[in-house]
Formats: C-alpha cells, sequence, structure tokens
C-alpha cells in the first residue's frame, strides 16, 4: 500500500489543495507534497492528525475493502472557477489524477480560455457540447465548433479558447492526467 497516493487521493476527493492540508495539519506544504510522493512518511501521530483533518481514521484508511467506484453523480464532481481566464472546470470522475485518463467538462465565457498547458507524454480529445473554440496547438488556431472534435498528441504548448460571444462547453479528456 502507498500511504502518499491514498493521502492524495483523500486530499483531492475532499477539495483541498497541499497547502490547505497543510494548514489544518499544522504541517508545510513541503512536507504534505513529500508525504504524497512517497519521498517521507509521517509519524503515527502526524498520519492520525492528517487522517482526521481528511475525514477519515486509522482503520478506515487501512481497509483493503473499499469498492471501486464505477457509477458517478452530480454530487461527486469537483468544481473550480477560474475568474481571471473566465472559465469553470467540472471534474466528472473525481479523483481522476490517479487514473490513465483524466476527463473534465470545461466552461468557458465569452473570451475565456483555459490555462496553457506545457508539452507532455500521451494524448489530448476534446468534444465541442456547446459553442465554438479555437484549440491552439504552437502558434497554429484550429476552429472547433458544436458537435465537432479534436484530438492531438501534446508535443507543444496547448489550450484551448472561447470563440464566440456565448458560453462554450467542451468534454476534454487529457492522457495521462494533467488539469
Amino acid at each position: 500500500m502507498k500511504i502518499g497516493e491514498k493521502i492524495k487521493h483523500l486530499r483531492m476527493k475532499n477539495g483541498l489543495t497541499q497547502e490547505e492540508l497543510a494548514g489544518r495539519c499544522e504541517l508545510t506544504k513541503g512536507f504534505i507534497s513529500q508525504v504524497e510522493r512517497e519521498l517521507t512518511s509521517p509519524s503515527i501521530a502526524t498520519l492520525v492528525d492528517m487522517l482526521e483533518c481528511l475525514g477519515t481514521n486509522l482503520k478506515d484508511f487501512f481497509s483493503d475493502s473499499i469498492e471501486e467506484k464505477v457509477v458517478f453523480k452530480k454530487e461527486d464532481v469537483f468544481i473550480k472557477q477560474d475568474n481571471e481566464l473566465k472559465h469553470m472546470i467540472k471534474w466528472v470522475i473525481p479523483n481522476a489524477q490517479k487514473n490513465t485518463m483524466e476527463p473534465i467538462l470545461i466552461h468557458l465565457e465569452s473570451g475565456g480560455s483555459s490555462d496553457e498547458h506545457v508539452p507532455h507524454e500521451g494524448e489530448e480529445f476534446g468534444y465541442v457540447i456547446s459553442g465554438s473554440i479555437y484549440l491552439c496547438l504552437g502558434t497554429r488556431n484550429y476552429k472547433v465548433k458544436k458537435a465537432e472534435s479534436f484530438y492531438f498528441k501534446p508535443t507543444m504548448v496547448h489550450n484551448i479558447k472561447n470563440a464566440g460571444k456565448n458560453e462554450a462547453v467542451v468534454l476534454w479528456i487529457s492522457s495521462p492526467p494533467s488539469f
């Protein structure tokens, strides 16, 4: 069992950043990061404190009888709003960062864009549910309209931008997870 991986999973499930968890546990963000990356192990007392802040206990944390969730509902969705970039991301599969692929719904206001993503291994797929967007790959922009999709290997800086005056909604899947 990888304790750090389970801590990260619980932290993400609770919608906490490393900094927020660190603040609640009176630890440093760096320590939380090291635990999650399996670079250090917390003492039992520190682990108990961390688990308490994450809404669980030692018995449940070390129980292997957790059934994998297959169907996800509205209440499982984690939402992040970015007012500066004028977008809202909905993680439709909670804690998808631990999986091979990470699906999100991204809502882009008029003039909105996603964060810029640096080149990485893997693949990206998107389907425009409503509105229209520009898929920006390096120096090239591709217009993608409602009911159209995109697919690419992320070998260059990339992001999406709203191409219209109305909200655009895109189902975007990244493998490996990058959101």
